[in-house]
């Protein structure tokens, strides 16, 4: 059957066509205000360009330092339970910068741990980003067996 359909789909289905004075107000009620909620909000331009809170690389390299020797300070390098210590590190470090309430921020927190075994390190990142607003941060810790770093990437976001 190709073309367009002429009848309703209830006549179709041989059922009566349902009509709006079988619902009631109630029932009118919820449908609305279940379109109201499924509506998508749209904000007013602030046009504002700066954050009132910039970000204070001092402030966040402080606490990344603190939290990597708070964490770090007893350990010995184990290969097995790293990855998780680096995730907790990290889950840890973001929520302290969250907390610092740096407004329009965006961060992305990475936590490395290696073993000192007589070998050279080079850590390279490559980021596309605004150079006056965006920034990062990094903490090293470092012990016998050993060595932490703790880079903060804070990208503004409008």
């Amino acid at each position: 059957m190709k073309g367009k359909r002429t009848q309703p789909n209830s006549e179709a289905l041989g059922m009566a066509p349902v009509e709006e004075e079988y619902f009631t107000d109630s029932v009118k009620a919820k449908q609305l205000a279940f379109k109201a909620n499924r509506a998508k909000i749209r904000y007013a331009n602030t046009y504002r360009l700066e954050s009132h809170n910039k970000f204070r690389d001092y402030l966040v390299r402080d606490r990344a330092q603190a939290i990597l020797t708070n964490k770090l300070q007893q350990d010995k390098y184990d290969g097995v339970s790293s990855p998780s210590l680096c995730a907790s590190i990290s889950e840890e470090i973001l929520k302290a910068v969250k907390e610092l309430d740096f407004d329009r921020y965006k961060y992305v927190v990475s936590v490395l741990i290696v073993e000192k075994a007589g070998q050279a390190m080079n850590v390279a990142s490559r980021w596309v980003w605004d150079a006056q607003r965006d920034t990062w941060v990094s903490a090293k810790y470092e012990t016998e067996t050993f060595i932490a770093l703790a880079l903060v990437m804070a990208c503004y976001y409008d």
